[in-house]
């Protein structure tokens, strides 16, 4: 991807407030349940995970980095998932990892990631999902962020367009930024996907739902039931919601 049409280049590579209640977090799972198979049989998963690296998000960064982290290790162990990393920071600078399914590999990708001052910028990480998306299906987006700095009504056409093409973007907002939240909440609903908040008192629920995402766009329903069965409380509430 060229930097000139600024999109993300490639990469060899917070404190939320007070959190989601239980009801938001049902409802999130519940409509996480409603997609539908998310691979063919036979096919490996596909998952994009976003992060905004902007100096705002550096008081919990080195927190942010361990919950991801493990997300990533319980996606390996399901297995037939590949995640890509994509960041933003500083100025205009965007950049995506290869795919890798190699949740150590993963890990120290993040590791080498510091926070910068700069804007955020949701636009490109969007595009970049479409874009990955039309050369092999994306399962999913996830996206951690605090903020929302760009023009609304380009963000939501371009979540429109992912929620056309199948591709559901799951919105994690730290803090209680009343204009994040908005823009986060509609580009969760025009994409088909969701929006919950997190606080660092609630890193076990934070870290269960992601394994609980990346477990279902790993393997639907049986890998949801395999994690359920290690006591994830993510993938309980995920799996109590199907029908």
């Amino acid at each position: 991807m060229s930097k000139d049409r600024r999109e993300p280049t490639t990469a060899n590579t917070k404190a939320p407030a007070p959190g989601s209640t239980r009801p938001e977090v049902e409802k999130f799972l519940s409509q996480v349940n409603a997609f539908g198979p998310a691979v063919k049989a036979g096919a490996r998963g596909r998952l994009v995970f976003a992060l905004d690296a902007t100096m705002s998000r550096q008081p919990t960064w080195d927190s942010a980095c361990v919950l991801q982290a493990d997300m990533f290790r319980e996606a390996a162990s399901v297995g037939g998932l590949d995640i890509q990393l994509v960041y933003f920071r500083g100025l205009n600078e965007c950049r995506a990892s290869g795919w890798v399914a190699d949740s150590d590999k993963l890990a120290a990708l993040m590791s080498r990631i510091t926070c910068q001052g700069g804007h955020t910028q949701i636009g490109r990480v969007l595009s970049h999902a479409k874009q990955e998306n039309e050369r092999q299906r994306v399962q999913a987006l996830v996206y951690v962020g605090d903020a929302m700095e760009e023009g609304i009504d380009d963000l939501c056409a371009a979540a429109g367009e992912l929620g056309l093409r199948g591709l559901p973007v799951f919105m994690f907002q730290e803090g209680h930024d009343g204009i994040a939240e908005s823009a986060y909440r509609e580009i969760a609903r025009l994409s088909g996907g969701a929006w919950c908040r997190f606080d660092t008192g609630a890193a076990e629920q934070l870290r269960d739902l992601l394994r609980a995402v990346a477990a279902y766009a790993a393997g639907g329903r049986k890998a949801l039931a395999d994690l359920s069965a290690k006591h994830s409380r993510g993938a309980q509430l995920l799996l109590s919601q199907m029908k």
